[in-house]
């Protein structure tokens, strides 16, 4: 059952041809904003690895940037295609050509839509990553002297300034980790001696936030230290002051950030799919109306085109069955070298 058939005079396949030629140079620029955009988001990512436990959403930017360049590569392809369409005599030469084309073709355009999904189905790994990432990088925030965490506290104090935010899931996070080194402190003093003992671990643990999570909004000077201790400031209480200090867990300004980034991009990488679709649609129809001129001495003659020969489901088998056909005679050629008999 031949898939939506359609007659093309002689000027309608001209006017196809070159309406699909501006079509695929569109899809081509297209192709490179997508690989840009995988780049951009790659390097954001890459910016805020030290921050996240694992590289898994990586897959989303990596793909981008491969349906990308494949795309340019597509299309060009079918620009050089929709030349030849309008002469009968050039256009023949494709004909082998273009069934593994479109087999090719179709692969990297449902990659890149399953690249939009990703981009939108991998909040719960991105929070996850950044959840742990976010905890050590507070960890090993007093780590100043130690090798590969020499510039953690800078790393972090510039990402809370940046974000405006403090600690994982708040500024409470900081009274659970002794963010202030050894080194500064003054162990002749019996207030760190008297910190350090009551603590099992013997960390240096107090109810204080580094300075970067101070608001910069606030009217009132920062209160970094002492944030549950009501005497020891001034007209404040701790359960019902409005804190000057930022609020937000870094985890959910960075889930934020980062989605709205992935969201935008999926977006615009969505779009692209629908023109690359477009192409690949367009240039079935063509190439099916071209076929019937072939080898006919009249040239503009109406021709009927078509999407596909055959109903969905035996043409998707039809492209799977030699697949298949390879895998299968490969395994039993592995079989029969493996049950082999040795030389006596």
């Amino acid at each position: 059952m031949v898939v939506m058939k359609m007659k093309f005079p002689f000027q309608k396949r001209v006017k196809l041809a070159q309406g699909l030629w501006l079509l695929s140079w569109c899809a081509t620029v297209a192709g490179a904003i997508t690989f840009t955009l995988g780049c951009i988001l790659k390097t954001e990512l890459r910016r805020r690895a030290e921050v996240m436990d694992n590289s898994d959403v990586h897959v989303v930017p990596n793909t981008l940037m491969i349906v990308g360049l494949a795309s340019l590569g597509i299309n060009i392809f079918a620009s050089k295609i929709c030349q030849d369409a309008l002469d009968a005599e050039r256009f023949p030469r494709w004909k082998n050509m273009l069934k593994p084309y479109f087999a090719v073709s179709c692969f990297f355009t449902v990659l890149m839509l399953l690249a939009v999904i990703m981009s939108y189905a991998m909040k719960g790994s991105l929070e996850s990553s950044l959840k742990v990432g976010l905890k050590n990088g507070i960890r090993f925030y007093k780590d100043t002297d130690t090798p590969g965490r020499c510039f953690q506290k800078q790393n972090i104090d510039r990402l809370q300034m940046e974000f405006q935010c403090c600690g994982n899931n708040d500024f409470r996070d900081w009274f659970e980790v002794q963010w202030i080194s050894n080194r500064y402190l003054d162990f002749s003093s019996k207030e760190v001696k008297d910190r350090i003992k009551s603590n099992v671990d013997g960390r240096y643990l107090l109810d204080g936030v580094p300075f970067s999570c101070c608001n910069p909004s606030s009217p009132r000077p920062c209160i970094q230290y002492q944030l549950t201790n009501n005497s020891a400031h001034f007209n404040y209480e701790y359960q019902t002051e409005e804190l000057n200090l930022y609020l937000r867990g870094c985890r959910e300004a960075l889930v934020s950030y980062f989605m709205g980034l992935m969201n935008t991009i999926g977006a615009g990488v969505l779009s692209v799919f629908l023109l690359q679709g477009s192409v690949l649609v367009s240039l079935r129809f063509l190439q099916t109306a071209m076929e019937a001129v072939a080898g006919n001495e009249n040239t503009e003659i109406e021709t009927e085109g078509y999407l596909l020969e055959k109903s969905v489901k035996d043409t998707v088998m039809e492209f799977i069955e030699p697949v298949m056909q390879f895998f299968l005679f490969k395994n039993q050629v592995g079989e029969g070298s493996s049950e082999a008999p040795a030389d006596p």
